[in-house]
């Protein structure tokens, strides 16, 4: 990212990725909009337009619990983190279906009326002091500007612009943007549902978030709160048995309860690197040595073992840790070197390469 960029960095893996989410959201809209009208047991057919608005609508609903319990799954089992790696595309994907929500539903709506479509939204309800209905059209809008702001700045433009932490900071509003349109399924579309089906199915997508999240939040913290033992100078902890650290591969420390570190083996040699990518605050723990260099395994944005500085002509850099080996045992110095500090790497003549 720190070279140039382009608008989309395509590749047989985003390719197919990009095809299946969009074969699956066509299959789901055609089932929607074709099929199940055959099925209707209402005396009175629902109008066309109608199934439309609510194809797209309960599409873009599915696609955000779907976006929403990617994290998490990628956190409990890293069997998901393939659906990670390109989620950006399904959160514009998801925008674009949300534009197509909308104008089918003021386009039915306002067909005969002499007030602009945009306008009445604003201007028709504003029972604003009740429960049962209050306007929930607001709501949806304000989702809609949510995820339109989320598309527009999901690039790698400006991730850099407006650097990692504000840029992570801003897209953790897709969670408001979902709370919103929960509520406005809740007090729209519910009210006036048939049947228990479609409350039955918010109601649990919205637990299996929830329940989701909350186990990977105490995978998490007790990972964080494992208790490793420091020397008598507090500054070099007890990271084990170095035969423990798998070839290419890494052994992740935690520190504190928010900072980890990512300690590598390439061989006999041994380097530790801060456990967070600079590119997306991936976790590069998991990812593997790919020519000689970390790769992360999000995105693959990589970094040289000995100083944490991505080979040229990319300009990112990680903390480095120094390690030592003392009586069979591995120790790392908790206190992180600068950004792109060359640390020697630890050599241990007790591992073969490839063990």
């Amino acid at each position: 990212m720190s070279v140039k960029y382009v608008p989309v960095i395509w590749n047989r893996t985003k390719f197919v990725y990009d095809a299946v989410v969009l074969a699956t959201v066509g299959a789901y809209l055609g089932i929607y909009i074709y099929v199940a009208p055959m099925f209707q047991t209402v005396t009175r057919p629902i109008d066309w337009d109608i199934y439309k608005a609510q194809a797209f609508g309960t599409c873009v609903f599915f696609l955000l619990t779907f976006i929403l319990c990617i994290g998490p799954l990628a956190r409990l089992d890293k069997r998901f983190l393939p659906l990670l790696y390109n989620r950006r595309h399904l959160g514009v994907i998801t925008c674009v279906l949300a534009y197509f929500h909308v104008d089918n539903i003021l386009g039915w709506y306002n067909a005969f009326s002499p007030i602009n479509r945009y306008v009445s939204v604003f201007i028709v309800n504003t029972s604003f002091d009740r429960f049962l209905g209050f306007p929930f059209e607001i709501l949806g809008v304000f989702a809609l500007l949510i995820l339109t702001i989320l598309a527009v700045t999901s690039h790698d433009f400006w991730l850099h612009f407006l650097k990692p932490t504000l840029w992570k900071t801003l897209h953790m509003g897709i969670y408001l943007a979902y709370a919103l349109v929960v509520a406005h399924v809740a007090l729209g579309a519910l009210q006036s549902a048939a049947g228990p089906f479609m409350t039955t199915a918010v109601g649990a997508s919205v637990a299996l978030v929830a329940t989701l999240h909350l186990l990977a939040a105490r995978k998490e913290h007790l990972f964080d709160t494992q208790q490793n033992t420091m020397d008598d100078s507090g500054t070099w902890m007890d990271a084990g048995d170095p035969k423990d650290v798998p070839d290419k591969r890494a052994r992740i420390i935690s520190i504190t309860d928010d900072e980890r570190v990512a300690i590598f083996r390439n061989g006999k040699k041994l380097s530790a690197i801060s456990n967070v990518c600079a590119h997306q605050n991936g976790p590069l723990g998991e990812g593997k040595i790919v020519y000689g260099c970390v790769t992360c395994p999000w995105h693959g944005y990589q970094y040289r073992l000995e100083d944490g500085k991505s080979p040229p002509p990319f300009t990112e850099k990680i903390s480095t840790y120094r390690l030592k080996l003392e009586n069979g045992r591995l120790w790392l110095n908790v206190e992180a070197q600068p950004p792109g500090t060359y640390v020697e790497p630890t050599v241990s003549p007790i591992m073969m390469e490839g063990s």
